[in-house]
């Protein structure tokens, strides 16, 4: 006999083997088979209130459908034994495996995407903090405000959209050299305005 694990040993299974004073068979009833037969009562009590699926059973008398094919199929669960576990966890794990994923990432099992697929991350939004040897380039477009602390020269472009109040401003600013002494210079900008920065 094999043992796989020290739990076989000590999980002994429950059984009855005595109600009141009739005594049941010398190795007794597992309450799981009692279980079983239960469960597989109601089901097919279930089936009888349908009127495809409850023909067969009807074909057959009430002792056969109601009393020997349930304590048959309990007796049948109960006896069989998948991997050393009982029937109903092995059908669990077995349902679980069928409707889980079939590859996973990552240490906590996360769901891989479908085969085929593609992954964008979403918009990165980058703030230059100046520490760089030059600006770098880019646009902007308000509402907002932009601090320039690095020496730099800041230029109205003739280019402007619309007309009359609704001309939107575009400013420029191109880099100096760092020889430059000049202040920092905060530019607030009104909805669609726009900020670019060249590089030099």
């Amino acid at each position: 006999m094999d043992i796989r694990s020290y739990r076989a040993v000590f999980d002994l299974e429950r059984r009855i083997y005595r109600i009141d004073r009739l005594r049941l068979n010398p190795s007794g009833v597992p309450v799981r088979g009692v279980i079983y037969f239960l469960l597989i009562f109601v089901l097919l009590a279930v089936l009888r209130s349908m009127p495809l699926l409850s023909l067969p059973l009807r074909l057959l008398p009430w002792y056969l459908s109601e009393i020997a094919l349930p304590g048959l199929s309990a007796a049948l669960l109960a006896s069989v034994r998948l991997d050393g576990r009982p029937f109903h966890a092995a059908a669990w794990s077995t349902l679980a495996y069928a409707a889980g994923p079939r590859q996973l990432r990552g240490a906590d099992g996360r769901r891989c995407p479908a085969q085929g697929g593609s992954w964008r991350p979403s918009e990165l939004m980058l703030l230059p903090d100046g520490s760089d040897a030059q600006m770098r380039a880019l646009r902007y477009t308000g509402p907002g405000a932009v601090l320039i602390s690095a020496p730099h020269h800041l230029a109205s472009s003739p280019h402007r959209w619309g007309s009359g109040l609704m001309r939107v401003p575009h400013l420029t600013v191109s880099s100096l050299t760092r020889d430059t002494l000049q202040r920092r210079k905060l530019v607030v900008l009104r909805a669609g305005a726009r900020l670019e920065v060249i590089r030099s």
